[in-house]
């Protein structure tokens, strides 16, 4: 078993002097792998943090009366607001609290 696997493992080696990679070859992989990396970035993360800084202007811009859904897609009208939280009435005289960061979308009552 050890004989065959010696046998493999010379098979497989590279013969001396072979040919030589192409110059620039790992040069352009980096460079292909940035443009990737470029591509990835304003295609995906910048517009996903332009969202949320907006989201979080709304979220700190909330005034009570304001229609508002939860990321479990509640919808009601904001009742009352606390420092991290924020009281929905979501029926005549239901109204649950939830934490400013589950608010998925805020409609000022002006609109």
């Amino acid at each position: 078993m050890i004989p065959q696997l010696f046998t493999i493992i010379a098979q497989s080696a590279p013969a001396a002097g072979g040919s030589t990679p192409t110059p620039g070859f790992g040069l352009q992989q980096i460079l292909m792998m940035g443009a990737m990396v470029v591509m990835f970035y304003f295609l995906l993360i910048r517009p996903q943090q332009r969202q949320r800084k907006e989201l979080q202007k709304r979220i700190d811009s909330m005034q009570a009366g304001d229609k508002v859904v939860t990321t479990a897609g509640i919808h009601g009208l904001i009742h009352n607001l606390k420092e991290k939280t924020v009281v929905i009435k979501i029926a005549d005289s239901t109204m649950v609290e939830f934490d400013k960061t589950a608010v998925a979308h805020v409609i000022k009552k002006d609109a």
